[in-house]
């Protein structure tokens, strides 16, 4: 019993942590609109089961990683009040490592839905 408490009290704090970057964070409501649309679209064009999984994996790499940056910004904005050159570079390597995720997204997203796409306007290449 102990430990169902324990781990639904974790469960609680995860969703906080989703809800708190939904609610604060720009960037993770425009991710997750994406993802919706990417969803939606995916859906839409019937997607086989493999594409899709390949879409979900690169939904959750790209909202991860929009986490993991509201995170250490966060830890660096608690640790260091003043303008400090590592601090700038540590939450400009978190915001590349985000922006890195999103192309890497954006091409697998024109790699499957290109296809679809062409097929249905009847252009054949």
């Amino acid at each position: 019993m102990v430990h169902s408490r324990k781990l639904a009290r974790s469960f609680g704090f995860a969703f906080e942590g989703i809800w708190y970057t939904l609610k604060h964070q720009q960037n993770m409501r425009i991710h997750f609109l994406f993802a919706i649309l990417v969803i939606i679209a995916s859906i839409y064009f019937s997607v086989t089961p493999f594409e899709m999984g390949i879409l979900g994996v690169m939904i959750l790499l790209v909202l991860c990683t929009e986490m993991i940056n509201t995170a250490l910004e966060t830890m660096v904005d608690l640790i260091v009040k003043e303008h400090r050159e590592e601090a700038r570079i540590a939450k400009d390597v978190s915001a590349g490592m985000v922006l890195l995720a999103v192309m890497g997204s954006v091409v697998v997203g024109i790699l499957i839905f290109l296809p679809y796409l062409l097929k249905m306007l009847n252009i054949q290449i």
